[in-house]
């Protein structure tokens, strides 16, 4: 077994019916540690975070808004911003911040989220990063499974900022209620590139830092390339740094926000379809992570041994 099977093994063992009960009620009270053991459980242990999740019932009433772009946009910098602009209205806040996998621990490479420590000590906000752990498309595989989790924790607003990978980066979509992509001045021909991935997910484009020059230029940019589409969503200049046009985004995310209390059916569905489907993928991987390694090495030495060939032992090895 892998190290995260066998941790994942261990933590099953050590957590009772009576235990995971008991989180699940911590939970429903909103209670800090209840939920940071919560979503520790839906990384390292698929079979307890499927119980818990099962103990805490359909999704709630929070707004999910994942926040994505390319690296170096400033998109932990806007979210800092956005935490404060919904805190001075009253939400509590959650944000999931999915950051690359250290090779060497296995966590999250910036799971200090420097930006975000203003924060910490507002009880009605809850910072979690949690590592891509080799996850494609921006997210980690435990990434709905915390959404759902702070949801039940009574979260009005959940930020979820992507690992910042670039065109790819738009598994966000399917989770989230509305998305925010971030972009930056300098891009240039590279928007173009980003016409089947990026620029087809969000519903606000924020052009960060636009005290920069070229700013007004990517906003023309972008609005050519809506031009004649079939939608037309907002494009914001924004400088995370100042906190100009901040506001701005907060009313637009808003707008979409009003349509998502009102009950707006297809927003709902699309988050419960992404959900469902990165959990089954989750779960597949889960499964994989337990085939045995010596198994996998005596297979390595019948294609070694020319016994085999890689298509052969890799269909061995998941069967």
């Amino acid at each position: 077994m892998s190290p995260l099977t066998n941790k994942g093994a261990r933590q099953t063992a050590a957590i009772t019916e009576t235990k995971l009960k008991r989180l699940a009620t911590d939970i429903r009270k909103g209670e800090r540690a209840a939920l940071a053991k919560g979503i520790s459980i839906a990384e390292n242990d698929p079979a307890g975070a499927a119980e818990l999740l099962g103990l805490l019932g359909r999704p709630g009433s929070a707004f999910v808004v994942g926040v994505t772009g390319p690296p170096g946009a400033g998109k932990s910098s806007l979210v800092d911003r956005l935490i404060e602009s919904y805190r001075r209205r009253g939400l509590k806040v959650g944000v999931i911040a999915v950051d690359p996998t250290s090779p060497l621990t296995g966590g999250a490479l910036l799971g200090d989220r420097i930006r975000m420590t203003g924060h910490t000590g507002d009880r009605n906000v809850f910072i979690r990063s949690m590592a891509s752990r080799g996850w494609t498309g921006g997210l980690s595989r435990a990434t709905s499974q915390a959404i759902r989790l702070m949801d039940a924790a009574g979260f009005d607003l959940i930020l979820l900022e992507t690992v910042g990978i670039g065109q790819s980066d738009i598994e966000v979509v399917g989770v989230s209620h509305a998305v925010i992509v971030v972009l930056m001045p300098g891009l240039g021909d590279d928007i173009q590139v980003s016409k089947a991935g990026l620029m087809e997910v969000g519903d606000v484009y924020v052009v960060n830092k636009s005290d920069l020059e070229g700013a007004d230029a990517m906003v023309v940019t972008l609005l050519s390339l809506f031009r004649g589409s079939t939608r037309s969503p907002p494009v914001l200049k924004v400088s995370a740094v100042s906190g100009a046009g901040v506001e701005g985004l907060q009313g637009a995310m808003e707008a979409i926000r009003s349509k998502f209390i009102s009950g707006e059916r297809e927003m709902r569905l699309r988050s419960i379809r992404g959900m469902i489907i990165e959990t089954a993928r989750g779960a597949a991987m889960a499964r994989f992570s337990d085939i045995s390694e010596s198994r996998a090495d005596r297979l390595a030495r019948q294609v070694m041994e020319g016994k085999l060939s890689i298509e052969s032992a890799a269909a061995k090895l998941s069967a």
